[in-house]
This record gives structure tokens, sequence and C-alpha cells, in this order.
């Protein structure tokens, strides 16, 4: 089961494996509220940056971080044959874990925000 939470929600029993996927841990944020920091699930900091100033649209900041996730890096640049392909195989391997178990992915966004890179981030894994 793949849930998605704020980072800053009281743990609950049935949370699983928690996941923090964001690009800023934040501070004075202790590590006991999460399991993993995972902030390349994150969007980019300039992604974020645009987002949040108003200077880009809701539905193109989905598109744009949805390209981001599965971009090609570096370690591409230096493979002529196998390719990570962002963070694609990161993405099949939660879902492969929420198959199983219970994972909750968190960011620092509220409980109730309506927009909210999580709630993509999860469509994303369960289409991967």
């Amino acid at each position: 089961m793949l849930l998605t939470k704020s980072v800053t929600s009281p743990k609950g029993r049935d949370d699983g494996l928690r996941i923090l996927a964001a690009r800023f841990r934040g501070r004075g944020l202790s590590a006991d509220r999460y399991d993993v920091w995972m902030p390349s699930l994150g969007p980019s900091e300039q992604l974020l940056r645009q987002v949040l100033a108003g200077k880009l649209a809701w539905p193109k900041f989905l598109k744009a971080y949805r390209e981001e996730l599965f971009t090609d890096g570096g370690v591409d640049a230096r493979n002529r044959t196998i390719k990570n392909h962002g963070q694609k195989f990161t993405l099949r391997l939660i879902k492969r874990l929420a198959e199983k178990q219970t994972v909750t992915l968190m960011c620092h966004c509220a409980e109730d925000a309506p927009q909210c890179h999580r709630y993509e981030l999860s469509k994303v894994i369960s289409s991967v």
C-alpha cells in the first residue's frame, strides 16, 4: 500500500516505511520523523522556487516534475549501454515494496495541502 503524508504529521502505526521525498530535509527536523530521505524524488530547487513564487502554473509544474523524475543524469552520460533514465529504478523499487508492505511518501507540505508533489509522485510510482 502506498500512502502520502506530511512529515510534520504524527507518526502512525500503519505508516510502514516512511520516505521523505523532498530536496530539503528541513531545519530542525528530527531524523526520527522518517526512515529514509530521498532528495532526488523531490522537485529540483529551481522548479520548487518557480512554483512557490507563482511563476509556474500547477499543471506545468506537474509536467516538469514528471520529466525531472525520468531525466538522464551524469551517470548516464558516462555509460554508453546501461542508462538509469533518472529515478526509474528507484520508483520501481518503491512500487514493489508497496506491493508487500506499507510505504508512506512524505514532504513538508501540510497534510491537507491540495497541491503537493507527493500526490503526483504516488501516481507516477503506481504507473511505472
